[in-house]
């Protein structure tokens, strides 16, 4: 899956592109694509009056060999547009074959109640089934680890070759099936029945298996398929007119007539832009759910991003310990030991092992009640039986802890906590019963370089706010260091969902990237919700798109993959909308210039013959389809500017270019197709 090892293409997909570009000739298949459908028909009823040349009543000189050639580029036309279709897919399922070959029927130590192992195959493992993996060992299934902490090469998923570490307890617990321990062991309760695991739904994504029609994908379909209408019955209309202008029509020139001017190029390639938009966002190691949440992302307006681990980097980490006045510095470290001896989460264990840097080494007595951190209360710390409470937590949480039991707030606390909020620290505050001893500087720094990637953004039109559980001091030196538009300072679970719920009653589409639990609720609120590999199942099931390096701030780029897809659709379907004006200067006055010679005017290109025209028109409708796959496949190059220039460059590029290109194409394909048809009899 990695990005770097990846070909774009190769032999074996273009041999396989090529028959899948024969299979999909199914007219059951093709319905699914109207347009292309249409073009189906008219090779068939060219390919029979090929045969039968007056089977309409048409009559002329070598009719027959006329009818072939207009039959075999209606063919080739459709053989294109189905090929274009299956190089997209063909990249889908190279990673689907390679993705399989992780699924290993493997061993799987299944853990009883008692303690007792059974080996048994991985197929057979069912969800909250216990496994024991050691060093050496592939993971059996999806889970979550509840005991240990080891090394695991998550390469043959992510692509990655380096380990990363899982252990139980926080967000770093998820496990994949398929992945292998390269240290220690883990003990893991499978979270996932078979068939139903990532990798499964993985496979069945990039495979193309799961995809559906996005929203807009479907209007678009929509409106091409009500062009393919209107041109239709402008055909059917233009015959009986064409008779009353003495003007002969065969019904193969208007079969040719009428693929010309539908938007047999969008039509086409609509298929390919959007499968190859999944593609994109799947070779940047994303899984996205859905084509729909791909779409999302090129119309989002607002993103929602974790400060921890996406604007400052993954974990704080206790860089020293401030007392109050009044209190001494030993015993605000022994205190703060005392609080993070079984505190698993990043800050509590860098809080312990400073301390222990500094020499201290007090441990718990027995019998203690160990008081975790949660998002409502914001502290933890320990009971001890002697009846002494020590907690740590936010310096509001502590506060209102020492007050309530009639404690006293001492006079410089603030001033640490603003000392260490000014510095872009967190800081924690620790307590022994009613006494407050002091502060923890936990140290938070802003990833290099996102101040210019949300700039970025802001040109595109997209505001930032920035959910912390932080204090509002600290929260805004973060928020105006990184550059972003808001913050939301000490946010709750409740408080995100608030914020996204707010952005979408105004009509904004919102996205938000998060790994744990409590992300889950507002990663499923949001309209594109990107979770962390590493985090935890349920973040995972309540996005609609999984991040495989676990990389938060891909959202970033995710979004400009979104609205390249977008732009590549519209910049595309311009440019074949405007492929049908040339066509028409083309065709129709080469038609009917011989009986109405007021219409050489319009006949600027000065084509040979009306066969030639006709012919002309129909060859380069064809070749420009393959022309235009690798922009399709590769998509459009995006840049930051606002929709207005936006608009006035694809219609200059695509819109203007679009009229010109078939005029110069056409003329060029007419100079050399003249003498090959004198050669065959035909246009005269």
């Amino acid at each position: 899956m990695s990005r770097k090892n990846q070909k774009q293409m190769t032999p074996g997909m273009l041999r396989q592109a090529v028959i899948g570009s024969f299979i999909k000739l199914n007219p059951l298949y093709m319905m699914k694509n109207p347009v292309m459908f249409v073009v189906e028909v008219g090779f068939f009823i060219t390919l029979i009056l090929s045969v039968f040349p007056g089977l309409f009543g048409d009559t002329g000189a070598n009719l027959r060999t006329y009818n072939a050639i207009v039959s075999a580029v209606l063919f080739v036309t459709v053989l294109f547009a189905n090929f274009a279709e299956s190089i997209a897919e063909g990249r889908g399922k190279a990673q689907a074959a390679s993705l399989k070959k992780t699924q290993k029927d493997t061993k799987a130590r299944r853990l009883a109640e008692d303690g007792s192992e059974t080996v048994i195959l991985s197929s057979e493992l069912k969800k909250d089934d216990i496994v024991l993996v050691s060093a050496g060992e592939i993971i059996p299934g999806d889970g979550e680890v509840i005991e240990g902490i080891a090394s695991v090469d998550e390469s043959a998923i992510t692509g990655e070759s380096a380990p990363v570490v899982r252990e139980s307890g926080g967000d770093f617990c998820s496990v994949t099936g398929g992945t292998t321990v390269v240290s220690d062991w883990l003990k893991i309760r499978i979270t996932s029945d078979p068939g139903n695991s990532f990798l499964d739904r993985m496979i069945a994504l990039v495979e193309g298996a799961s995809r559906k029609k996005s929203p807009n994908e479907i209007a678009l379909n929509t409106l091409l398929l009500s062009l393919t209408i209107i041109f239709l019955i402008v055909i059917v209309t233009l015959y009986p007119i064409a008779a009353y202008a003495g003007v002969q029509l065969r019904i193969s020139t208007l079969i040719a007539l009428t693929v010309c001017l539908i938007p047999t190029t969008i039509g086409g390639l609509l298929s390919a832009i959007g499968i190859a938009g999944m593609d994109r966002v799947t070779r940047f190691n994303v899984i996205a759910m859905s084509g729909k949440a791909v779409e999302a992302c090129g119309d989002v307006d607002t993103m929602i991003l974790d400060k921890t681990g996406t604007i400052t980097f993954g974990n704080r980490l206790a860089a020293d310990f401030m007392p109050v006045s009044g209190a001494s510095r030993s015993e605000l470290i022994r205190c703060a030991a005392l609080t993070s001896l079984h505190d698993e989460t990043p800050e509590g264990k860098s809080t312990l092992e400073l301390a222990r840097r500094l020499g201290d080494q007090t441990t718990a007595p027995d019998q203690v009640q160990f008081h975790e951190f949660t998002a409502q209360t914001r502290m933890s710390g320990l009971d001890l039986p002697d009846g002494t409470r020590v907690r740590k937590g936010a310096s509001e949480a502590i506060e209102q802890y020492v007050t309530a039991q009639g404690g006293k707030i001492p006079s410089d606390l603030h001033e640490l906590v603003n000392q260490v909020a000014g510095m872009g620290g967190t800081p924690l505050v620790v307590c022994e019963n009613d006494q407050i001893l002091g502060v923890i500087y936990l140290k938070d720094t802003v990833k290099p370089g996102m101040q210019e990637r949300f700039e970025r953004l802001r040109a595109i039109g997209i505001k930032t706010i920035m959910c912390t559980g932080d204090n509002p001091l600290t929260a805004a030196t973060i928020a105006q260091e990184a550059g972003v538009d808001g913050f939301v300072a000490e946010c709750k679970p409740e408080d995100k969902i608030a914020v996204i719920k707010k952005e979408q009653a105004e009509g904004k589409i919102v996205a938000m990237t998060g790994d744990g639990t409590n992300d889950a609720p507002a990663l499923a609120q949001a309209n594109v919700g990107l979770a962390m590999n590493s985090g935890t199942t349920a973040a995972k099931e309540a996005a609609n798109m999984v991040d495989l390096d676990s990389d938060p701030t891909k959202i970033l780029e995710v979004v400009e993959i979104g609205k390249q897809l977008l732009i590549t659709r519209g910049s595309l379907t311009t440019f074949s909308i405007a492929n049908d004006i040339a066509k028409y200067f083309a065709i129709i006055p080469a038609i009917f210039m011989a009986a109405i010679p007021q219409l050489g005017v319009l006949n600027i290109m000065g084509l040979s013959s009306p066969d030639s025209a006709v012919l002309s028109a129909l060859v380069f409708n064809a070749i420009i389809i393959p022309c235009l796959i690798p922009l399709a496949m590769k998509g459009v190059k995006y840049r930051p500017m606002s929709s207005g220039r936006l608009l006035a460059r694809n219609m200059l590029i695509y819109g203007l270019g679009g009229v010109i290109t078939p005029f110069v194409g056409i003329k060029l394909i007419d100079t050399l197709l003249h003498p090959v048809l004198l050669a065959l009899g035909l246009g005269l």
